[in-house]
């Protein structure tokens, strides 16, 4: 049966402990990656015109990326220290423990090809459409866009789906995470 708990100033800086710090990592990671995925980049795309969209883009993914590796890193280093079998058992991830350091290590996987390769291709062929525009004074998708854009713009939709691919694939494997965590028998098992 639950018991109340006084709250006192002693009681709140234990909360600041290796489990308090993994799901606040967790939550922050989890939120994050859902809101760039499904919200933010939608209403940024139906609020700005194209080009300031892409500009934005640019400037931020660099910047979730690298908040995504960072604080999968670091909840994959708890993990394996709360769980130092995992080590021992790589070769073996159908091991719940062992399933749960993959799919940290697939955000970081996803995330640090987003941000080192796939990111940075995607922005250039990016701007030397924006540039190639300017030039011809027609926007991609114009009947008469020159074949250097319509090479540009193919090139771009591939190098955009990678990434989205990518990201996709990391928000899964939190979403698992997330869910494995919410099912563990204790909260104190993380």
């Amino acid at each position: 049966m639950p018991h109340n708990e006084l709250l006192t100033l002693s009681s709140l800086k234990e909360l600041v402990n290796l489990n308090g710090l993994y799901l606040a990592g967790f939550g922050w990671l989890f939120g994050m990656s859902v809101w760039v995925t499904f919200f933010g980049g939608v209403i940024a795309f139906r609020t700005l015109p194209r080009q300031q969209f892409g500009a934005l883009q640019h400037k931020t993914f660099p910047v979730y990326f690298t908040q995504s590796i960072a604080l999968s890193a670091a909840l994959l280093s708890i993990w394996i220290s709360k769980h130092p079998s995992v080590l021992a058992n790589l070769h073996q991830p159908r091991l719940a423990d062992v399933a749960q350091a993959y799919a940290l290590a697939t955000v970081i996987l996803a995330q640090g090809s987003n941000l080192f390769v796939v990111g940075p291709w995607t922005s250039k062929v990016m701007f030397k459409r924006h540039k190639l525009e300017k030039e011809e004074g027609v926007q991609y998708n114009d009947p008469k866009a020159s074949a250097q854009m319509k090479a540009l713009t193919k090139q771009f939709g591939a190098l955009h789906g990678v990434s989205s691919l990518f990201n996709l694939l990391a928000v899964i494997a939190l979403g698992l995470h997330g869910l494995w965590l919410g099912n563990a028998t204790s909260l104190s098992n993380i």
